[in-house]
């Protein structure tokens, strides 16, 4: 079965996917020993420290120019991050020669796998011909056609990051509706733009009531107006668009967070989302910067089945390369081209990057995606069998080539549903695995990522290391 997509270009048409996400909650569970928990903590960062002095030494050296010895904020953990050599496919080797498989892969962005053959040809070729020209390039205008129709947008812009792409879909909203206040989801992730990090991971003693949150905005920040609403909470929604309607350009939101985890929507809860948009004359903006291709060939809005106004989109459609891009209903796009909101950037789209999103587009197909899903489900189902075998209090999730275990027996719903999870178990379950050779992202809100290049041999590692973990947590 197949849906076509509608677009102002030839349509395509991609497999139906089940609109169902991956959750499992277990039946039944008890309690993890606490005092388990941190003397298996205390001997795993004795562990890793022993086995990554080259790590400790490069860190040692990088504190030197870089604040806290990274160049992004979130590259950092105490006592210090690993520092990576090389990568091929979706093994990383480190600077004390360990090799390590990567299940972090970017947020996304590596999802073809690193130095993926086709990438590299692509952009090989590009080299060849030159790297930055700051005028219309053909390559560029294809990689747009493909992402326009792939994507089912009227009209495209590429920009450079995550940042860039959702700072520019929210200017754009403001313009085309007048508007200035903004509605965002507490707990959702938007980049670095200062009217998107309010309420990003807020402290709960500041953040008000669970059902009506009080905006926290850092201290550095000029957000303007953003009122905060819980995720897969209609009601809240409904009484900020009631009282403030009329001010709002937007909802701008993940329609699937993932920056605390994977929490997946309600049934009938982003059509909610988009009915009372519709009804307030505000825009519906999705930041799909991490879901994009990882959600499915088209995106997580044409999976779950929801047209945004405006999408965001990055990591997984540049090929490891830096590329965004924005882009949605030409009326609301024409705010680009009447000037009312003016969009720059010296390279927006340039040879290299537009050469690897062609690439991206040949490769990332509905099977090639497919086929590192179902190796994703196939990890998520065995580990769900390990839960049940130890009676864990976690439970998997899961959405496109993204997974995670979630240390709560209850379903997450929202920020504060993740603010009760178990992080001393979900540190430890993030550095078992670094100290067995499994890298997936930093932080207490681990999600692995099933790129192309990943083997179900690869998965398999993944599922036996947490074999082991829970093994030891009930010892």
């Amino acid at each position: 079965m197949t849906q076509t997509l509608t677009s102002s270009v030839t349509p395509v048409t991609w497999p139906t996917h089940d609109p169902a996400t991956w959750r499992s909650v277990p039946t039944s569970s008890a309690p993890i020993d606490a005092t388990r928990v941190a003397s298996l903590l205390a001997a795993e960062w004795e562990r890793f420290e022993a086995q990554t002095p080259g790590s400790a030494a490069h860190h040692a050296r990088a504190l030197g120019p870089l604040p806290l010895g990274v160049q992004s904020s979130f590259q950092h953990w105490d006592p210090y991050p690993v520092a990576i050599r090389s990568g091929s496919g979706a093994w990383l080797t480190d600077v004390d020669g360990r090799r390590v498989l990567d299940l972090s892969m970017g947020f996304g962005a590596m999802l073809a796998g690193h130095l993926n053959p086709a990438v590299i040809a692509a952009v090989s070729r590009a080299l060849e011909t030159g790297t930055l020209f700051v005028t219309p390039v053909p390559m560029a205008t294809e990689a747009a056609e493909r992402f326009q129709r792939r994507f089912s947008l009227d009209k495209i812009r590429f920009a450079n990051s995550g940042t860039e792409a959702t700072m520019y879909a929210l200017r754009t909203a403001r313009a085309f509706t007048h508007r200035k206040a903004i509605i965002k989801i507490e707990g959702g992730y938007h980049g670095g733009y200062d009217a998107l990090q309010v309420s990003v991971k807020p402290d709960v003693a500041e953040a008000g009531p669970e059902d009506a949150p009080t905006p926290v905005t850092p201290f550095e920040v000029e957000a303007g107006t953003v009122h905060v609403v819980p995720y897969n909470n209609l009601v809240r929604l409904e009484q900020i668009l009631d009282q403030h309607g009329a001010d709002v350009a937007c909802v701008f939101m993940e329609p699937v967070l993932e920056n605390i985890g994977i929490v997946v929507p309600d049934k009938g809860y982003l059509a909610g989302v988009r009915a009372l948009c519709d009804a307030h004359g505000a825009l519906l903006v999705f930041d799909e910067v991490k879901t994009g291709l990882t959600a499915g060939p088209a995106g997580a809005s044409q999976r779950l089945g929801i047209t945004p106004d405006l999408v965001a989109l990055a990591k997984s459609i540049g090929g490891g390369l830096p590329l965004a891009a924005f882009g949605g209903r030409a009326e609301v796009m024409e705010c680009i081209t009447d000037g009312r909101m003016p969009h720059f950037g010296t390279y927006n789209g340039n040879p290299l990057v537009a050469a690897a999103a062609v690439a991206i587009d040949e490769i990332a197909t509905a099977e090639a995606l497919g086929a590192a899903e179902a190796r994703n489900i196939a990890a998520l189902t065995a580990m769900d069998a390990i839960i049940t075998d130890h009676a864990l209090p976690a439970h998997t999730i899961g959405f496109g080539v993204k997974g995670a275990v979630t240390w709560s027996a209850s379903p997450v719903r929202n920020y504060r549903d993740y603010k009760r999870t178990d992080f001393g178990t979900a540190e430890l379950s993030w550095l078992w695995g670094v100290n067995r050779g499994i890298l997936t992202p930093p932080g207490l809100d681990e999600q692995w990522l099933v790129s192309l290049a990943h083997t179900a041999e690869d998965m398999g590692l993944l599922v036996e290391e947490f074999r082991e973990l829970a093994a030891a947590l009930r010892a």
